[in-house]
């Protein structure tokens, strides 16, 4: 049988202020097609369905239109989704009841409503294309530190609530366990899970750093060695984990940060043969939106405004996003302005400015003395901030504009 793995969609993000709804419903249309083409049984969503817990109805209604219109398309489509730290467990799991019906499962906590915990509640079987189960999922979501703790009436788990990383292991044992009781000869185990494997590289600019229990990522070793394929979600850059090749991240499919610019964002395709894997192969999503950085690297201010002017772009529906690259040796008041001027006209977003200062000669950070908190005066702050900053001595009219400022900010205080 054949599964799709996707994960990080966070529906409803905006890129440094930009709406990127028809980017979602693009990467969303283009999924409904390669469902169709690849013929594929199942199609796991392993966390960050949404970018926030409290999604706007427009997200909320582009997943549920995806959702419909992927079962009207593909109606032997097995859909599972889980909850990831973006998301909130409670709001992805409240149409489950209605979704149940219609072969998508949600699981949105790992507990139920009561705080109890039902390892077979996270048990989803898949099917083939003629109805027979193929293989079983653990839809395990992201845990946080209350999944694990033991409620009043059910100790299952019976953990100690600083024992995170002990406590998921056997979170993740016990559903599969629950699994292996139902799985006859021939079925597959897969898992989903959200969480940052040891080994993982982040994305730092976008990804929210998970921190549960004083951990902040978990050893490979709580999958345990029956699982055939472990789907995860978290790290948006595509990766398969060194030393375990069954344990993969598909990758965010849009890039959410300008450091992900050279991403190989796509979707896994993972064929089943009996109980293993027969192979796993990227499906690249399209870039949608490009990403531009002028220029490569960070540049004096005059060269910068040169090659903006110089910028020859193709009209597209979808203007790329671009990230204006600086070097300053002294502030730059009005340097937006003259960027946005150098761009007016052309079909391009300017979405970040990122400014890089210089240093006092030999390219070091001088190194502050320590003082006392009485020593810290408002002008003394000031020199010293632009000292860290750019070479030479403070220029005598932005001195005088600082003192201009605090004395009016004196006044207001002390009319």
């Amino acid at each position: 049988m054949r599964l799709l793995h996707t994960s990080d969609w966070h529906l409803g993000q905006t890129f440094h202020d930009y709406d990127r709804e028809e980017e979602h419903k693009l990467f969303l249309s283009w999924l409904l097609d390669q469902l169709e083409t690849e013929r594929a049984d199942a199609l796991l969503v392993a966390g960050d369905i949404f970018d926030n817990a409290n999604p706007s109805a427009k997200s909320q209604e582009q997943l549920y239109r995806f959702v419909s219109t992927a079962k009207q398309r593909c109606p032997g489509l097995d859909i599972v989704l889980i909850a990831g730290n973006h998301d909130s467990p409670a709001r992805l799991e409240a149409p489950s009841p209605l979704l149940d019906a219609f072969g998508v499962r949600v699981v949105g906590p790992a507990r139920d409503p009561l705080g109890g915990f039902d390892p077979e509640r996270l048990v989803v079987p898949l099917t083939r294309a003629d109805g027979t189960v193929g293989a079983w999922c653990l839809a395990v979501p992201f845990l946080r530190q209350a999944d694990l703790a033991a409620s009043e009436d059910n100790d299952v788990l019976e953990l100690a609530e600083d024992d995170y990383v002990r406590g998921v292991q056997r979170l993740y044992r016990r559903v599969l366990d629950a699994a292996l009781v139902r799985r006859q000869m021939g079925q597959a185990l897969v898992a989903l899970g959200h969480c940052h494997i040891t080994g993982g590289a982040v994305s730092e600019d976008s990804e929210r750093r998970i921190v549960v229990g004083g951990a902040d990522s978990l050893p490979r070793g709580i999958f345990a060695p029956e699982l055939a394929y472990v789907a995860l979600g978290h790290l948006h850059r595509a990766q398969a984990i060194a030393g375990d090749g069954r344990l993969r991240y598909c990758g965010s499919p849009l890039p959410l940060s300008f450091s992900e610019i050279d991403y190989p964002h796509q979707i896994l395709r993972v064929d089943l043969d009996g109980e293993q894997v027969a192979a796993v192969e990227a499906i690249p999503v399209p870039r949608f939106v490009p990403l531009l950085r002028v220029p490569e690297q960070h540049a004096p201010v005059t060269q910068v405004l040169e090659q903006l002017a110089g910028l020859d772009l193709p009209a597209v529906p979808l203007w790329p996003y671009l990230e204006v690259r600086v070097r300053l040796d002294m502030p730059e008041p009005g340097l937006a302005a003259r960027i946005e001027a150098a761009l007016d006209g052309k079909p391009v977003r300017l979405a970040r400015i990122d400014r890089r200062h210089g240093h006092p000669a030999g390219g070091a950070e001088i190194a502050q003395p320590l003082e006392e908190l009485g020593d810290f005066r408002p002008g003394t702050v000031f020199q010293n901030l632009y000292a860290r900053h750019y070479p030479g001595a403070t220029p005598p009219e932005l001195r005088q504009a600082f003192d201009t400022l605090l004395s009016l900010c004196q006044l207001e205080e002390n009319p």
